[in-house]
């Protein structure tokens, strides 16, 4: 049985970005393994995938004495399980696993992209970023960026030798669970519960954000543009679904007073739910800057929860503009205002757009096809290391 070893930098990203996955792999002919650093979320990881986590520190900041140490760690760690597979996922993981893979034997190495910090970075730190997203290309002898858009980024910048480069399937790194993010599965109690936290009022017109409360996100341009639209219908609802993370990338001051002091937005630290918010928004609105496939543009459009996103890779890969959901330009205040009225303004038409989007996920993101793909595409390659087996 072949072993397989799963590596992220904290037990979120195996929670969420890759729920099921290990599971699949568990059930379908693979030994697997998952390692990160410690977190909440550790428990329920492995009671959820039923496969064995091992804790290695990591930090997702730059801090070299610290790195170091995880990459020993590692190290040691593949030499003696020897793994026939190691595949990582998020920048730090894939920079230290990589490296680990290499030096301890392993053949085959395989790093996802989900997304390019440096894109949104200045200065020396998008240098550092930039030789980060290299050296863990160099190390790994796969590299799987999650959308086609961001295989063109990743070509254009010449990040990764061409050889390397696939995207599995017709991208995301996880796909969607048909099952679980539909309208008809929904527990009734649940959902009552969710309208008593958000004051539930039929009459408002609800926007839903998901994602971390940092600059990157977009958070910045969304709060202020939301103030503006308030002031001309109180009946708009801003929820904001995420974390906080002030050390990385932290919102404008003028954000946060906005956030702090707004009568009509209504901040929700995390939830592992968001399809009973997504049910009662009128639409998901999705700001990032920079993405690699977005999960929730899956999750909204699975739901029919109409989409309203920038015009960034990941981003372009799901939604098409005026068929499957409204684009508008990246960073641009003025033009999410207009696509935000517009939406607004047209219930039938986003309505239609959703629909639309929910048949593109059905046909495209189904996650038992996704987790179909990667495993055929595992089993490829051992094949090629072991003829016959």
């Amino acid at each position: 049985m072949p072993k397989l070893i799963r590596v992220t930098t904290v037990p979120m990203a195996l929670k969420h970005l890759l729920a099921g996955q290990m599971r699949y792999m568990k059930e379908n002919g693979f030994e697997v393994l998952m390692v990160s650093a410690d977190g909440k979320e550790r428990n329920d990881v492995m009671q959820n995938e039923g496969c064995p986590h091992i804790i290695i520190h990591m930090t997702r900041r730059i801090t070299p004495f610290a790195d170091l140490k995880s990459l020993w760690q590692l190290y040691k760690f593949f030499k003696k399980e020897r793994p026939d597979i190691v595949h990582s996922h998020t920048p730090k993981a894939g920079l230290l696993a990589m490296l680990a893979a290499k030096f301890s034997g392993v053949k085959i190495r395989i790093h996802t992209i989900a997304g390019l910090r440096f894109r949104t970075a200045t200065g020396i730190t998008r240098r550092i970023l930039v030789w980060m997203e290299k050296l863990t290309a160099k190390a790994a002898t796969h590299v799987w960026p999650n959308s086609l858009s961001l295989l063109n980024i990743v070509k254009e910048d010449k990040l990764v030798a061409e050889s390397k480069l696939q995207v599995i399937a017709n991208g995301s790194s996880n796909g969607i669970s048909l099952k679980r993010y539909s309208t008809n599965q929904l527990n009734n109690a649940k959902l009552e519960e969710i309208k008593k936290q958000i004051n539930y009022n039929k009459e408002n017109i609800y926007l839903l954000s998901v994602g971390r409360i940092v600059s990157d996100k977009g958070i910045n341009e969304l709060l202020k543009v939301f103030s503006e639209l308030y002031a001309e219908n109180n009946k708009l609802r801003l929820v904001l679904l995420g974390t906080f993370e002030e050390e990385l990338d932290p919102i404008a001051n003028e954000a946060k007073k906005i956030l702090k002091e707004h009568p009509a937005i209504i901040h929700i630290n995390w939830s592992n739910e968001v399809e009973y918010y997504m049910l009662l928004s009128y639409l998901l609105v999705h700001p990032s800057y920079r993405e690699g496939f977005p999960n929730v543009l899956l999750q909204a459009g699975a739901m029919n929860c109409p989409v309203v996103c920038s015009i960034i890779e990941g981003n372009i890969d799901i939604v098409d503009d005026k068929k499957t959901g409204i684009l508008f330009k990246v960073k641009n205040e003025a033009d999410l205002k207009e696509k935000l009225k517009f939406a607004i303004n047209n219930p039938e038409l986003v309505k239609q757009y959703a629909t639309e989007l929910r048949k593109k996920i059905e046909k495209n993101f189904d996650q038992t096809v996704v987790h179909r793909a990667i495993r055929n595409k595992y089993l490829e390659l051992l094949s090629e290391i072991q003829p016959g087996k």
